[in-house]
């Protein structure tokens, strides 16, 4: 069936996925059959999509994903080019998403990861040598000796809108400071090189990501809040458009359940970005490693026409038991 063109309101979405799936089989086979997903090119939200979708097909649907920027997928999403997105990082990106919501086209199904962070990052030297706190690349001495440089990702991300606004405001005195943006893994080479060399280095880091296992980092006190509040702390959203979520309210009930920890998807950051595996493999294995928390996931799913899923899931991916 058509995903239909007229918005539900907040309110709607969240009756639809609280109430029991309920519905015939004839009526959960008209779900749409395509789940059409948008993968920025960052590790975390391209293995947990991999997971996603497998979890999907598994149950019937036809998964798409497309390589976008954070900034085209917002706009992708508003124009109904695209109905789930996995890596709404807040606060970072909250300006996006607000002028997104205000449009009523899109549903927030809140927090995917527990226990994410932005924020500055250094080595481990580096903040043994006293470089604790955010406030601290104010001071001249430590400023030259990190080339008054902060080395970030792609420009038009979250965090890049972040540290240009801090440059633009002088936050932390960093309105004379240069951003080198590149890419995470343009970043993360940089970072490798210094670490190597035990050069002074500040970077913008963030968890989960395999840099918080294979890097000694810390992170800066953030005492002006520049990253969002509580240190920095994020939520990492999944937003589906309204569309879809009246649709498709049971695929929508499965990227609702969708949660991990960021001790997993740093795990599965790594199997990915550091040890260069497929993303496919890194999250079909993640699968078969933690039946209990997919089962959970299918609760109360089905199949796309009307079957109990966690069995179809099971069989389709030999998952063991839970």
């Amino acid at each position: 069936m058509k995903a239909l063109n007229r918005p539900v309101t907040l309110a709607l979405a969240g009756a639809l996925l609280a109430a029991p799936l309920a519905w015939s089989t004839a009526a959960q086979a008209e779900e749409p059959a395509q789940v059409r997903f948008s993968v920025p090119a960052w590790p975390g939200v391209t293995v947990k999509t991999a997971l996603a979708a497998q979890l999907l097909d598994a149950l019937g649907y036809q998964t798409r994903q497309q390589e976008l920027g954070s900034t085209i997928t917002y706009e992708a999403l508003t124009q109904r080019e695209l109905d789930a997105f996995l890596a709404a990082w807040l606060p970072a990106q909250q300006s996006m998403l607000d002028a997104t919501m205000d449009k009523g086209l899109i549903v927030d199904l809140g927090n995917n990861v527990e226990g994410a962070r932005l924020g500055f990052a250094v080595p481990g030297y580096v903040h043994d040598a006293g470089v604790t706190s955010a406030e601290d690349l104010a001071d001249e001495e430590i400023a030259e000796k990190l080339g008054r440089t902060v080395y970030s990702i792609e420009v038009g991300s979250g965090m890049s809108d972040t540290l240009n606004e801090a440059v633009e405001n002088d936050t932390y005195g960093l309105g004379d400071w240069k951003l080198s943006e590149t890419s995470t893994p343009g970043m993360l080479s940089a970072v490798d090189a210094a670490i190597n060399r035990e050069e002074w280095i500040v970077f913008a880091g963030w968890t989960p990501h395999w840099m918080n296992i294979e890097y000694d980092v810390e992170y800066l006190t953030d005492t002006q809040d520049m990253w969002g509040p509580d240190g920095g702390r994020s939520d990492v959203r999944t937003l589906v458009t309204s569309d879809f979520a009246e649709a498709a309210p049971n695929a929508t009930r499965l990227l609702d359940q969708l949660s991990f920890t960021a001790d997993d998807q740093s795990a599965m950051i790594r199997g990915f970005s550091y040890e260069e595996r497929e993303p496919e493999a890194v999250a079909l294995d993640w699968i078969r490693a933690h039946p209990a928390k997919v089962k959970a996931f299918l609760e109360g799913v089905s199949t796309r026409d009307g079957e109990p899923g966690w069995p179809a899931v099971q069989q389709a991916l030999e998952v063991p038991d839970a």
